[in-house]
């Protein structure tokens, strides 16, 4: 299919109902436009890549077949149209009164179509449907309920990120509270409100539905008028985050003690869920039946028990089991609120009122009781939103998919796990990134300075406070995090007299320091742990020190902004949480922050308008996360329509986020049994037995020569192909422009500096003693690096010397100097590992999974890990058990789930070759041996090269490092003869000689 390309896709009118859409066929958009308001229907659009040849890329998206019509909604949404353009009939005055203000013509600032529908719907259903034959609206509600929400009558609106859901909430509070102070009997209504967020930043925000807080939305987006506004200042609104709903501790106690109080009943020291009610609603004062509104529901839900069962694993798993768990406390608390005091309806708000993954229900399933819909392509349609455009091609051309559009899958394995020790980093403390996550960063950074440059020309928007476009990078973890920001934004480097400098980051405009290297006086890029910010809990001392210079920036600059104040008595989580609350806000803490980096994501409800760019670089296990985070870049900058009353298209830049499509709701055939896993972990309680080890990349020697010589061989070619890394990007939205993007900045680098780096590596990489590089090779390196150049680099269509910038390919060509440098003829050399520059000691702690295979449960006493996995039904398990027979053993561990991995090569091709077990043995020396244990049946060529490379590279390295402990290495024939075959190896001398 030939890649459409719509100029412009805004057809409708943000202002009016829609009336025109763009046609999807079974092969996904076209330019076709239909007449008519598109049906509401169940999918998450996004662009669909081009075609390779005769294969799609990408088979799964936005196309016909995969639509399915939202039948309930679409009915409603008939009798909500008839209803409106019969006049409104059947409501009350206060409800005509706010209508005819609301769809004013003349009002000068026009509410959204959709927020109005919002209303209209919610309006038909409490006030008109009983009376003119269409109760079944409510039926049906409540029938939805009572399947998934037995206590509670929910009412969902569906509406995309920047549609306005705040002013829908003021709109809802405005309505009630007006009804009900016209007619206090009437009980359709209230002028009590418990507002429920997903955490503090919206909390926050959402203080704008105060009627007296100095910046409400009822005067600022002329929902009522001044007169109105003073009739609803009674009304009793709480706005909180349903940790609140969490039940505290009343009195402090160790664990024994609330144990032995409880004996098997709720504990007295404990809030009682009444109590909880209490605190929470204590404003509302002796209120009963109140109106809760949740905000961004999708978090609030109850797990379905007989439901869609799917096995999770690792970060998948426990991210899941964190989602239900906050669903479990926020609708356990609405339902004790019901109980206490009772809970007319719950209003839901949400762009994606989808069931996750792990919820029971199929992921991405629409909440039945969803009544009014308004989704992102409508959005787009009607200019609400900034179209996001993602990859849909490259030049490199290698995958299904372009290599941007979901780089997880290519960098996960590169990149540091979460919870590895502060001390896990290369020995120079050098940010290095995979080639893949390198280049998308200089390719969506050479389009976000494009933006940049426009801002800075725009002389008048800057001058009425129009702040500087924002990129963000969404991080896993801390560690990635903290990876990622210092490339970006510049490094502390620890010098050899153990004084430090910052090194500038990789992203100039991002950069941190001046031209001299001194750090900014405010921040271009800050560090951000969003979850633990909003969840209103202390940030992590690790996360505290990796942003550690920011927050001292960031509260300089409130000292200078806000003279008299002291910021000593704010703490770094203040400081943090307003610097990322008022990014793009002229005039706060956060407006001249230009990137932001976030650990796990950016909350919903972080409303910067400016963000232009966004970077994934983690895993996106559910497509709620995918809108989620995209979603953070689609408010709109300018909300000034053209002489049609139509907005024109704005873009947000999308690299590393995988949309795809939401699975239709409905019935699926019953699965076949599978079966059963098995849970394969570290447990807390065997720490004792823990088993750490070295994880190594290679080898390397130590020249005592002075001189160095080279002899370049067909090893010593490499060739630069744009299959290895694209140099050039298209962008694109579902409709709309497309964008260019390339690495032109990276080509325009000299060779001289390109000459200068290569050398730098390999000194950095091969050259060193202990942490400090010998510095006096490096102009023999530079001469050689550039003859290689000359040499044997080959440049093949598109390409060009300065991809090898892109630190994996720099690494690439450094290995090959290096081997040609060890080829020559040099005199006596000294093997020394080459550590993994981040995560360079495993351990047994990190193995979790779930297997299928045969199992063997261990030896509390012996091993960290709860069983050893076989690949057949007998010699692992007899090894294991042999194992743990050996008195000599002190601990042992199958090598499993724990990426440890002894580099090889064969024919040429370097491979990683994973051994069977690790034993840590007392053989009566001062320290521990461990013991690598390789069991063996049919000698292979592969399998001589592995125990060759183990034996004769990994051992003596690792040892000549003198870090690490006594390593040794024992091939196994025979399972049924380990333990002679163990002692006799550690009684003989000479089988470990070096270790003396």
């Amino acid at each position: 299919m030939t890649q459409v390309v719509i100029e412009n896709p805004v057809l409708n009118s943000a202002f009016i109902e829609p009336v025109r859409h763009f046609r999807f066929s079974s092969e996904g958009i076209t330019d076709e436009v239909i007449e008519s308001r598109r049906i509401s229907t169940y999918f998450v659009p996004i662009a669909r890549p081009k075609s390779k040849g005769k294969q799609l890329a990408f088979g799964t998206e936005w196309t016909e077949e995969r639509i399915q019509e939202n039948e309930f909604i679409n009915r409603v949404r008939g009798r909500v149209s008839v209803w409106r353009k019969g006049g409104y009939v059947g409501i009350t005055t206060a409800t005509r009164r706010l209508l005819e203000y609301w769809t004013n013509p003349e009002r000068e600032r026009k509410l959204f179509f959709c927020q109005i529908e919002a209303l209209e719907s919610v309006i038909y259903l409490t006030e008109v449907a009983g009376k003119y034959g269409d109760s079944w609206i409510e039926n049906e509600l409540r029938e939805f309920n009572r399947l998934a929400n037995p206590d509670l009558f929910r009412i969902a609106f569906k509406m995309a990120t920047g549609s306005g859901k705040t002013v829908v909430m003021a709109m809802l509070i405005a309505w009630h509270v007006l009804n009900k102070k016209a007619n206090p009997q009437d009980t359709r209504f209230t002028d009590t409100f418990l507002i429920v967020t997903p955490g503090i930043t919206i909390r926050d925000r959402l203080r704008v539905l105060l009627p007296n807080d100095p910046q409400n939305y009822y005067l600022q987006r002329d929902i009522l008028t001044k007169e109105q506004l003073q009739e609803i200042g009674q009304a009793k609104i709480v706005i909180t985050n349903f940790h609140a709903f969490k039940q505290r501790e009343l009195v402090k106690a160790g664990k024994l003690t609330k144990d032995i109080l409880a004996k098997g009943q709720a504990s007295a020291l404990t809030e009682t869920p009444d109590q909880m009610v209490r605190r929470v609603c204590r404003e509302l004062g002796t209120k009963k039946n109140i109106i809760v509104i949740n905000d961004e529901a999708h978090h609030c839900y109850r797990r379905r028990n007989d439901g869609e069962d799917i096995k999770l694993t690792g970060d998948e798993r426990k991210e899941a089991e964190r989602r239900e768990e906050e669903a479990r406390v926020w609708i356990s608390g609405l339902e004790a609120i019901k109980r206490k005091i009772g809970i007319k309806a719950v209003y839901d708000l949400s762009a994606t009122p989808f069931f996750l993954r792990g919820s029971g229900y199929s992921e991405g399933t629409l909440f039945p009781w969803v009544i009014s819909d308004f989704s992102l392509i409508d959005a787009i349609e009607s200019g609400i939103v900034k179209v996001p455009r993602v990859p849909v091609s490259d030049d490199s051309m290698t995958g299904e998919l372009p290599t941007y559009r979901n780089i997880w899958t290519l960098i996960r394995d590169h990149l540091p796990k979460k919870g590895r020790s502060s001390n896990d980093a290369s020995d120079s403390g050098e940010p290095e990134l995979p080639k893949e996550l390198q280049g998308a960063l200089h390719s969506l950074y050479g389009n976000y300075e494009k933006y940049y440059r426009k801002w800075e020309a725009n002389v008048e928007g800057r001058s009425t406070g129009l702040t500087p476009p924002v990129f963000i990078v969404v991080c896993n973890n801390t560690n990635v995090s903290k990876l990622v920001y210092d490339w970006i934004s510049g490094w502390e480097k620890k010098l050899p007299d153990d004084s430090t400098t910052i090194v500038p980051g990789n992203l100039p405009i991002f950069r941190n320091t001046d031209e001299y290297g001194n750090p900014l006086a405010v921040a271009n890029s800050i560090l951000i742990d969003s979850e633990q910010l909003d969840s209103g809990e202390s940030i992590s001392d690790d996360f505290k020190k990796a942003a550690a210079l920011a927050i001292q920036e960031f509260k300089h600059d409130y000292c200078v902004r806000f003279p008299g104040r002291d910021a000593e008595k704010l703490t770094d989580e203040d400081i943090l949480r307003e610097v990322m609350n008022t990014v793009g806000k002229p005039g706060r803490l956060g407006e001249n922050v230009k990137c932001v980096v976030s650990v796990s994501m950016l909350t919903e409800g972080w409303d910067a308008n400016t963000v232009t760019h966004v970077m994934g670089v983690r895993a996106f296990g559910t497509q709620l996360l995918c809108e989620q985070v995209v979603g953070r870049a689609l408010r709109r900058m300018s909300y000034v329509p053209d002489d049609n009353g139509m907005f024109s298209p704005e873009y947000a830049e999308v690299y590393g986020v995988p949309f795809s499509f939401i699975p239709c709701s409905g019935s699926a055939k019953d699965p076949k049994p599978g079966p059963q896993p098995v849970r394969v972990r570290a447990l807390e309680e065997r720490v004792a037995c823990e088993i750490t080890f070295p994880r190594l990349n290679g080898y390397r020697y130590e020249f005592p020569a002075e001189k160095l010589a080279v002899k370049f061989t067909e090893d010593s070619n490499m060739s630069l192909s744009t299959a290895d890394i694209p140099t050039r990007t298209e962008n694109a939205p579902i409709v709309g422009d497309i964008s260019t993007h390339d690495l032109g900045a990276l080509k325009e680098k000299r060779q001289q500096e390109l000459v200068f780096h290569l050398a730098k590596v390999t000194l950095d990489k091969y050259f060193r003693d202990g942490h400090d590089s010998r510095y006096w090779f490096f102009p023999q390196l530079v001469d050689i690096t550039r003859r290689w150049l000359n040499e044997c680099l080959t440049l093949k269509d598109n390409a060009f010397p300065q991809m090898l910038f892109l630190s994996e390919m720099a690494h690439d060509a450094s290995d090959r100097i290096y081997t040609a440098i060890t080829a020559s003829d040099s005199g006596p050399k000294r093997l020394k590992p080459i550590l993994r520059p981040y995560d360079h000691i495993g351990s047994t702690r990190y193995v979790d999974f779930d297997t299928t295979r045969p199992v063997y449960v261990t030896d509390p006493a012996k091993c960290h890990v709860s069983h050893v996995v076989a690949d057949t039904e007998s010699w692992e398990q007899k090894m294991a058990q042999a194992i743990e027979e050996m008195d000599e053993v002190v601990c042992y561990v199958k090598n499993h789930g724990m990426n440890f991995f002894i580099p090889y090569a064969l024919d040429g091709q370097s491979s990683n070759y994973m051994p069977d077990y690790i034993v840590r043995i007392n053989d009566g020396k001062s320290d521990l041996l461990n013991l690598i244990i390789e069991v063996t049946g049919e000698r292979k060529k592969d399998k001589v090269a592995k125990v060759s490379a183990a034996r004769n590279l990994w051992i003596p390295a690792v040892n000549n490092h003198g870090g690490f402990g006594r390593w040794a290495f024992l091939e196994i024939t025979d399972p049924w003869d380990a333990q002679r075959t163990i002692r006799s190896f550690i009684k003989d001398p000479g089988n470990n000689a070096e270790l003396q």
